[in-house]
C-alpha cells in the first residue's frame, strides 16, 4: 500500500488506523461483536413475550441499557459479544475505561447512529478514528484487546 492509499475497511485489523490509543477494531468485527449482543438481548427478552408484549419490549429496552451501559462502561469496557470477538471500549484520549456515564451516552448514541439509515454505524468506514457517531458522543472508540490489554 502506497502513502497515497486509503486501507480497506473491510480488512482485517492488521492494516486499522492508529490513533492516541492504538490500533481500531475493523467493521466486520465490530459488526459480528454486535450481532452476538442482540442474541444475547434477544434470549433473554423473549420469554416475556410469552407473557406480555409490553414486558418484552420493556425488558429488551432497559436491558439494552443496562447491559450496555455496566459493560461497555466496565473497566473491562466489553459486552460478551466484544469479549468473543476480542475487542473493546476504551476512551479515545487516554485509553482506559470511559465509565457507566459515558457507557450509557454511548448507548443513547446508538439511536442517532441507527435514526437515518444506519449511517453513524457506517461512519467508521471513511471517518479517520473509525469512530461511529456513538463512539463520537461518548468520546471513546473500540480497538482490539491486544492492543489494550484487559486489567
Amino acid at each position: 500500500m502506497t502513502a497515497t492509499q486509503q486501507p480497506d475497511p473491510f480488512e482485517s485489523d492488521a492494516g486499522a488506523v492508529k490513533g492516541p490509543s492504538g490500533p481500531r477494531a475493523g467493521f466486520w468485527r465490530r459488526f459480528a461483536a454486535s450481532f452476538l449482543d442482540g442474541v444475547v438481548i434477544t434470549l433473554v427478552s423473549t420469554p416475556f413475550a410469552a407473557i406480555d408484549v409490553a414486558a418484552y419490549y420493556a425488558v429488551s429496552f432497559f436491558g439494552q441499557a443496562v447491559y450496555y451501559t455496566l459493560l461497555e462502561g466496565g473497566s473491562r469496557g466489553q459486552t460478551l459479544g466484544k469479549r468473543a470477538l476480542g475487542i473493546r471500549v476504551v476512551d479515545l484520549a487516554g485509553g482506559g475505561p470511559i465509565g457507566y456515564e459515558r457507557g450509557f451516552i454511548r448507548w443513547i448514541g446508538r439511536f442517532a447512529s441507527g435514526i437515518v439509515l444506519l449511517l453513524g454505524y457506517l461512519w467508521m468506514l471513511w471517518d479517520r478514528e473509525k469512530q461511529t457517531w456513538h463512539d463520537k458522543m461518548a468520546g471513546s472508540v473500540v480497538v482490539p484487546v491486544g492492543s489494550v490489554p484487559v486489567d
